[in-house]
């Protein structure tokens, strides 16, 4: 039977997950040049690593974070949270018929909406877009269409 299934074309989330961690890649370069033309005030810490910092300091191990793996440990973060979110992604949208880059691209902005405008205030995470200016913010979510239509045409790929 387990063959039969595979034949069928068994489901898998793992083309979401390579396809979430490879897309955070050209996601974290868009937010690295963004970052820079954001006004100076705003130039601060991306999310990732004000994310990372709150929650070292929460669980009282931020004492063991120098700056170098503060930003080592927020990068493992991000892309973590970016394969996991793919796999998400090929659970939740397996039947949705809408092309790759644009049902990425409406994935990425629901897991920036459910992210930013969800559990991040309900955590008290400072950069809950509750607590962001509103140039950080469309910087955030700019970042999610990059990650979304991406991480949507490499599933997409992965998957054929």
């Amino acid at each position: 039977m387990y063959q039969k299934r595979e034949a069928q074309g068994a489901f898998s989330p793992l083309p979401g997950t390579i396809a979430g961690f490879i897309a955070t890649l050209p996601m974290t370069l868009f937010l690295l040049i963004i970052q820079r033309l954001l006004p100076g005030w705003q130039q601060y810490a991306l999310p990732p690593e004000k994310a990372t910092q709150e929650m070292a300091e929460r669980t009282e191990t931020d004492k063991y974070l120098d700056k170098p793996r503060l930003v080592g440990s927020s990068i493992v973060a991000h892309f973590g949270y970016g394969a996991a979110m793919g796999a998400l992604y090929t659970t939740l949208t397996r039947q949705i018929r809408l092309q790759p880059v644009l049902k990425g691209t409406l994935f990425g902005l629901v897991i920036w909406a459910a992210s930013y405008l969800g559990w991040m205030p309900l955590a008290n995470i400072p950069v809950a877009a509750t607590r962001e200016p509103v140039r950080r913010n469309m910087m955030m979510i700019l970042a999610h269409v990059v990650w979304g239509s991406v991480m949507g045409a490499i599933a997409a790929r992965l998957e054929q």
